[in-house]
Parts: C-alpha cells; structure tokens; sequence
C-alpha cells in the first residue's frame, strides 16, 4: 500500500470513527448508567409493561395493515412507468420530512372526533383520539415509507423476464407476482416491514398529539421525565433501546444470513 492510500484510508477511519463514537456513545451512557436493580424494577411496574407491549402491539398492527396496499404500490412504482410517478414518491417520502408534531396536528384535522373521517367512524364506535387506533394510524403514517421504499428497490432488481415467462406459461398477473417476483424480493419487502415497524415503535409527536392516551412506551418516557427526572425514564429508555438492537440483529440475521452477513 502507497503512503497515498495509506493517509487516505486512515483519515477516513478517523471521520468514520467519529460518527460510530456520536453514535454508540449515548447508548452506552444510557446502559452504564442504569443500574441492574432500577432496570429489573422496571419489568415489574404494570405501567411499564402494558406500554411496552401497546406499543410493539401497535406497530405490529400498522405495518399489517400498511403492508395491504403499500406493497401494491411498491411493485407498481418499481414495474410501472405513468405521468406523474416523480410526484407520487415525492408524496410517500413527505412523512419522513414532516415534523411529526405538525403530521399529529394533520392527523387530528383527519381522524379527530369532528376531523374530516372521524366524524364518519365516531357513529360506528370506532374513535381515533385517546385510542389503540389512533395509535396505529399515527405510526402507520410516519413509517410507512421505509416499507414502500424498500419494498419498491428490491422488485426493482428482480429480472421482469422471470414474470413474463411466468405469464406465457398461463399464469395471471397475480399469480406471477405470487409465485415468482414476491418469493425472490422477500428478503426486501421483511427489510422494510421491519424497518416500518421500528420507526413506528420509535414515534413520540404524531401519537402524543393524537391518542396521548393509553400510552405507548416514548409518551411514558416523556411523562416519567417531566415528572420525576432522568432516572425514572433511564430504565424505559433502555429496555427500548434493547428492543432496537435485538430487532436489527435479527434484520441483519434475516437479510444477510450465513456467510454473507460475516462478510
């Protein structure tokens, strides 16, 4: 190795360090700083648990229902060419960019008591604030771009000709898509659904605005915080935090599996 690259690798290193390190040393703060004993306690406090099971629960259920139609829409975007594509993915990314304080206030405006369809379900006894649904509409609307989007790439690298063999053989537009393009993307669409899921267990503005009631696991960090400091929301965080980490070793496990993923 020439001293060029050698001065180019090890700057690199350094800038690429520096990021691990802004990343990786919060969530150890956080672990040293728990202790075993406040940490355990936690899982013995019933608020603790019904939040943490609400919330993984409610993101499971928003990425269920998302993956109905957002999936359609993926292989549409990735297969299908029409007048005003660039604009439709546009839309989809606007919840990424969207302060979620400002998509709850919208969502209210839309799934309140006297929003735009809320006053259509309220008859029917399905309410949207200070309810399991608002949660999951909450979620479902700041996560489900990382479902479409990764959804969209992995049909994009699928070869078309698999389908068009699939269709000169006899099989239905559904068929194929069934049979041949989603068992060769599954590794993309899992991606994203997990991915969706984790962005949706990690949402505080957008449900905290529209259903702050029963409260997920962010919303009873943020109360335990303002009430009683740093130490009682500490535990909660964590166990959170632990949560993130075990589901994407398992992204990574399900994605990238044997020797791929020691690569």
């Amino acid at each position: 190795m020439n001293r060029r690259n050698l001065v180019f690798n090890v700057t690199f290193t350094i800038l690429g360090s520096l990021i691990v390190i802004f990343i990786v040393l919060p969530l150890i703060s956080t672990l040293l700083s728990t202790t075993p004993a406040a940490f355990l306690q936690a899982f013995k406090d019933p608020q603790v648990i019904r939040s943490i099971g609400l919330t993984l629960g409610a993101g499971l259920i928003a990425t269920l229902l998302a993956s109905v139609t957002a999936i359609p829409l993926a292989f549409l975007l990735a297969r299908r060419n029409f007048r005003g594509k660039r604009l439709l993915e546009a839309i989809i990314n606007l919840p990424v960019v969207i302060p979620h304080t400002a998509a709850g206030i919208a969502l209210l405006l839309v799934f309140g008591r006297k929003g735009v369809l809320g006053q259509w379900f309220s008859p029917l006894g399905l309410t949207f604030t200070d309810n399991l649904a608002g949660i999951v509409v909450a979620m479902l609307f700041v996560s489900v771009p990382f479902l479409i989007n990764m959804s969209r790439e992995s049909f994009a690298l699928v070869d078309e000709e698999y389908e068009k063999v699939a269709l000169t053989d006899g099989a239905t537009p559904l068929q194929a898509f069934l049979g041949v393009t989603l068992p060769i993307a599954w590794r993309g669409v899992l991606g994203g659904a997990v991915m969706m899921w984790a962005r949706g267990i990690s949402e505080f503005g957008a449900v905290v605005i529209l259903a702050y009631h029963p409260k997920i696991a962010t919303v009873l960090i943020f109360e335990r915080f303002n009430g009683f400091g740093l130490a009682a929301a500490q535990p909660i965080a964590l166990i959170l935090i632990l949560v993130s980490l075990v589901v994407f070793l398992l992204l990574r496990i399900l994605l990238l599996p044997g020797d791929e993923a020691a690569k």
